[in-house]
């Protein structure tokens, strides 16, 4: 069963406060703090003043891509609840879980099976699995198919080209929550018609379920 959202790639106090401030905001909201490569790339300062807000119902995730000692100590202050984790390790998820007492999303990028099993390696450190498309930037898709009949004990999140409009009921029994961010947008841009849409009508389902 479906229990909630993360809406991903936020950039703008605009577009955040439409969401924490919505009458059915996501459970997650992510920040990209250090892959440059993405358009929705937050610097630092602008992170700052970003978040510089009343969370509500939402929790702040803190998306990383490998990320390297100085981006986790500018950002150790800011209000994350969880940092959400792209090519690390095992070890190397404990020493930053360890260290900077946050709840970790462990993110697995999927083209194959053998992409998927590699969670295994992940329990002890791993609050929630996600599993991505190997598009990081991009809105890629990949087979959810793959992860359908996997058995964990953790939460499942998952990601990778899920639109706004999608029909909610073809995740029900793969996730329990739904990561989107390319899917909300209109020409590279967060929409908050997409992002409105969505949020109604996942509130919708979970109530009929």
């Amino acid at each position: 069963m479906i229990r909630g959202c993360k809406i991903c790639g936020i950039s703008d106090p605009e577009t955040l406060s439409f969401i924490i401030n919505h009458p059915h905001p996501p459970k997650f909201i992510g920040f990209i703090c250090n892959y440059q490569k993405s358009s929705r790339y937050v610097a630092i300062n602008d992170l700052k003043k970003l978040l510089n807000i009343k969370k509500n119902k939402s929790e702040f995730v803190a998306v990383l891509v490998k990320p390297n000692d100085k981006i986790l100590e500018e950002i150790k202050s800011l209000p994350f609840d969880y940092y959400q984790l792209y090519d690390c390790t095992p070890d190397e998820i404990k020493i930053i879980r360890q260290k900077y007492q946050k709840k970790i999303i462990t993110a697995f990028t999927v083209k194959e099976e053998s992409d998927v099993i590699k969670y295994k390696s992940y329990t002890a450190i791993t609050d929630i699995y996600l599993f991505d498309s190997k598009g990081y930037e991009k809105s890629h898709g990949f087979d959810h198919g793959l992860i359908k009949n996997i058995k964990i004990d953790k939460e499942l999140m998952l990601a990778g080209n899920i639109k706004f409009d999608d029909n909610l009921i073809n995740y029900e029994k793969i996730a329990d929550y739904l990561d989107l961010s390319g899917g909300l947008e209109t020409s590279g841009l967060k929409d908050r018609s997409k992002i409105d849409f969505f949020l109604n009508n996942l509130n919708k389902i979970k109530n009929e379920t």
